[in-house]
């Protein structure tokens, strides 16, 4: 009998979880530890913010679902890893803090550990950004519903006669998921537009990204036409017949109330008046600490200093011309412990995939790599079945996921409406670009390609549908891609 612990029940985690049942025998058992008692599928969140959808179109209860599936679950938070147990017992356990009795500890011993977590979303790195602060996010349901009476009180105001300002982005030069934030910029501007009041309406976006349409990868190239196009062009195109201004190149240096503070990487200080922002947080790991069995710090061993962590990548300093795809993590174990991973966003990444820059103050703008969604469910698929082969024999990890090996898919809703709506599909390959493979644009233009219409609203909607039955372990739950 194996017990296999998983950490966090986001996308990865909940993905793990369910394969892992799904493969292995009965008298193996496998448990979920989440601070959480909930499912989001937080894509979806997007629609919460202006008032599309209700949380309980995105989220539902996780413990029935994981009680019919025969899976363990733990309300609580996981706060520290005894990879070696302790003097007592050589038996591996997390020490969890149940939500249920906050200050105590509970031991959950395992014999396999993924960390899924996900982030921690730092606000306080910003000073006065977030739902605590000035500004709004979508990153949960609850901040979304927040940001969505926000936005219908600034509607109101439009139609009284008052102008609104609108900053759209991210809250800091570190963020990730620019994603987000430009399919929530333009669901708002389509929502003023189809409330009427889109000519009372000031909009900027607010990024760190070098370029537009950089996504925190390096931006894309299509061919379209015969021509192939930047997604700084296919992003700028889109901003432009929207009437969306931007400010890119930024590190927001501070919110306050009607007003966000910037740095450019030229040196250029400025500031955007608002009436509402939703300004995304940077990211790092949730702050697990690992001990070891006399009970000393063993943190950095398996954790880097963002917090996420080490994984089979190569994390040696280099200049960013240096870097390259093979860096990156393949099985996701951890190099301390052969019977620890990790998945999804709790893995720390060897670098950035976009060049990083700095302001003249020092300031980092440096969009973060994007691992979120799809690559996360194939993370945590991969890690499953590596496990699975593991407990049953093999000597190591027998299933690879390289976001440099791998594509992916994107429908980023461009507006929420059966017959106006839009969304821009993308495809990408591979994730990292690979110069080696592919020298002049790092990625396969015959599998990268991007384009905006009804069809890919239409296909946003079904996936939303899908990957929420998906989620809730319904009959052929399995058969349907990651």
């Amino acid at each position: 009998m194996s017990r296999v612990v998983v950490l966090g029940s986001g996308v990865s985690g909940h993905t793990a979880a369910a394969f892992l049942r799904k493969w292995l025998g009965r008298g193996d058992t496998v448990t979920v530890v989440s601070p959480k008692d909930h499912y989001n599928w937080i894509p979806s969140n997007i629609w919460v913010g202006v008032g599309l959808m209700r949380p309980d179109q995105v989220t539902f209860p996780l413990r029935p679902v994981y009680e019919r599936a025969g899976i363990a679950f733990v309300h609580g938070a996981a706060r520290a890893i005894h990879p070696e147990g302790d003097r007592a017992d050589a038996t591996p356990y997390v020490m969890v803090e149940p939500t249920a009795a906050p200050g105590t500890r509970v031991k959950v011993p395992y014999d396999y550990l993924i960390n899924a977590t996900g982030p921690r979303l730092r606000f306080d790195r910003t000073p006065g950004l977030g739902p605590d602060g000035f500004s709004h996010s979508v990153c949960t349901e609850d901040h979304a519903v927040h940001a969505a009476r926000a936005f219908d009180e600034s509607v109101q105001r439009m139609r009284k006669g008052e102008r609104q300002q609108f900053v759209v982005g991210v809250g800091h030069g570190t963020c990730t998921c620019e994603g987000a934030a430009f399919e929530y910029i333009v669901n708002l501007e389509f929502e003023l537009r189809a409330r009427g009041v889109r000519d009372k309406a000031d909009i900027t976006w607010l990024t760190n990204e070098y370029e537009l349409g950089d996504f925190g990868m390096g931006g894309m190239h299509f061919r379209t036409g015969g021509y192939v196009q930047p997604s700084s062009a296919f992003n700028a195109s889109l901003f432009a017949e929207r009437g969306i201004r931007w400010v890119t190149r930024a590190h927001t240096t501070a919110v306050e109330r009607g007003r966000a503070h910037y740095e450019t990487v030229d040196g250029t200080q400025g500031e955007l008046p608002f009436d509402f922002a939703m300004l995304l947080p940077p990211f790092s790991g949730v702050g697990l600490t690992a001990l070891d069995r006399d009970g000393a710090d063993i943190t950095a061993r398996l954790f880097q200093p963002n917090e996420f962590m080490k994984v089979d990548a190569d994390y040696a300093a280099k200049p960013y011309e240096q870097w390259r795809a093979r860096d990156w993590p393949r099985t996701y174990q951890s190099p301390a412990y052969r019977n620890i991973f990790a998945a999804g966003i709790a893995f720390a990444p060897p670098h950035a995939i976009s060049k990083p820059y700095q302001t003249p103050s020092g300031a980092a703008v440096a969009p973060a790599p994007p691992r979120t969604g799809m690559p996360s469910a194939m993370i945590g698929k991969a890690v499953a079945a590596s496990i699975v082969d593991m407990i049953r024999g093999a000597d190591g990890p027998t299933h690879t996921a390289s976001m440099a090996e791998m594509g992916a898919a994107c429908v980023a809703s461009a507006g929420a409406n059966p017959f106006t709506g839009t969304a821009a599909s993308m495809t990408v390959f591979p994730i990292i670009p690979d110069h080696e493979r592919y020298p002049e644009y790092g990625r396969d233009l015959d599998r990268t390609f991007g384009e905006i219409g009804l069809a890919g609203h239409w296909i946003k909607i079904l996936l939303h549908h899908l990957f929420l039955y998906k989620a809730r372990l319904r009959p052929g739950w399995s058969l349907i891609p990651e």
